[in-house]
């Protein structure tokens, strides 16, 4: 049986803490899942906390693959980036069913090329999303204050819900027992003793 392969788009500054929990958790199951970086170009990109890491293929290389997932993961970067044929993959990810998500500044993101016009979604702060974004955002009608949302098979977080981010991709997949997901959330959110 063939691996089923994730991809997680990683740029400069980006946030290793928004990446641990859903990396580590989906590559437990590694019989079924496979982590896979990329990066805009195949050259190192450093975390907000200084680690480097080496993305596995780049976004060009990234379009020629089989895959279900694509996670976008937060950073500074987002703000800055201006990637076409980033925004045509992550698109074109979109149309074709697959599940796309976002978290912190790459929740909005996703706002400023389109993707959260016909979904119910988060980000960081509303008027945030639609400054940055503007005449691409029209959906705040469809903005919850919500830690993370799911809709169809767009998945957003704002930057404090790591947890909760990596819950929701674990629920959309089939091959992950709902029972187990929530079990380690719970684990997770709330520790071995109450605080």
């Amino acid at each position: 049986m063939s691996r089923k392969k994730v991809l997680y788009v990683l740029l400069d500054e980006w946030a290793d803490f928004e990446f641990a929990h859903v990396g580590a958790s989906i590559h437990f199951f590694k019989e079924q899942f496979q982590n896979v970086i990329v990066g805009l170009k195949r050259e190192p990109v450093v975390s907000i906390g200084g680690l480097s890491v080496l993305p596995d293929i780049d976004v060009k290389e990234a379009q020629k693959l089989d895959f279900d997932t694509l996670i976008l993961i937060g950073g500074n970067a987002w703000k800055r980036i201006k990637a076409e044929e980033l925004d045509d993959f992550v698109r074109k990810a979109v149309a074709e069913g697959k599940t796309v998500a976002g978290i912190c500044n790459a929740a909005a993101y996703l706002g400023t090329i389109g993707l959260l016009n016909h979904v119910k979604h988060t980000a960081n702060d509303l008027d945030e999303l639609k400054e940055w974004a503007g005449c691409g955002y029209t959906n705040e009608a469809g903005f919850q204050r919500k830690q993370a949302v799911s809709d169809k098979n767009i998945i957003t977080a704002n930057g404090t819900a790591y947890l909760e981010f990596a819950k929701e991709i674990m629920l959309s997949m089939k091959e992950i027992p709902t029972e187990g997901v929530i079990q380690w959330y719970g684990l997770y959110k709330n520790g071995f003793y109450p605080a």
